[in-house]
């Protein structure tokens, strides 16, 4: 066993059992070494919110919506993608979630999935971008609705994740993060629903909007520096 089992021996777990459920019998390489390289990839000295903690909620979340919902759709290929959803990640980069699905289109084919199995888990992977997946995307609903979680939390959890969020854009001015932070959440209320799957709807929508009204207001007050 290396160190990066002795790390998150549970996540590792996971993920080799998810491997081997999506390749559903078929030969393949051990699943292992492609799960530490994923763990080290969410290890990396830059991440802030974008951790190894935020890949366990995502997947906590997945669990979740298909305990409570029953949300139908593939759920190891959704499992599969929020393990790759940010594996590539530089907050100073705008093509991080288009990186994020060309590394699990190589790493996939060749850990045994088919590829019509790599295709959807890239394109999942792909639709974290916009978190705005079509009506009866079951795939897309789960794993949107389990990456936009965080919004739902409460005041002083939602506070830490924002906290967080700054500190991963440390590099770019209190005022111009300002900005941009308030169009990405105005975007994301300006959506008929936030969330798609029915659990997600009834449980987390008003918390998470209630939240996001919460910091814009706070974005938008004048500071000291104004």
């Amino acid at each position: 066993m290396t160190a990066e089992d002795h790390a998150h021996p549970d996540l590792l777990q996971r993920w080799n059992a998810t491997l081997l459920a999506a390749r559903a019998g078929r030969e393949g390489p051990d699943p292992a070494p492609y799960g530490r390289n994923l763990l080290a990839r969410w290890a990396e000295p830059q991440r802030r919110y974008h951790t190894v903690d935020h890949l366990r909620a995502v997947l906590d979340r997945i669990d979740e919506l298909a305990d409570q919902g029953g949300e139908g759709g593939e759920l190891e290929l959704v499992r599969l993608a929020a393990w790759f959803h940010d594996a590539v990640y530089r907050p100073d980069r705008s093509e991080n979630e288009e990186r994020s699905a060309a590394l699990a289109e190589r790493a996939l084919i060749e850990a045994g999935l088919t590829e019509h199995e790599t295709r959807e888990v890239a394109r999942l992977v792909r639709l974290t971008v916009s978190h705005d997946p079509a009506a009866g995307d079951l795939n897309g609903e789960t794993l949107c609705d389990a990456d936009l979680a965080i919004l739902a939390t409460s005041p002083d959890t939602y506070r830490g994740y924002v906290a967080a969020v700054r500190e991963e854009y440390a590099f770019v001015p209190e005022g111009d993060f300002r900005k941009g932070r308030a169009a990405v959440l105005r975007q994301l209320l300006g959506l008929p629903r936030l969330f798609r799957t029915p659990y997600g709807a009834a449980v987390w929508e008003e918390k998470a909007r209630e939240n996001l009204e919460r910091e814009i207001k706070e974005l938008t007050e004048p500071t000291d520096t104004d």
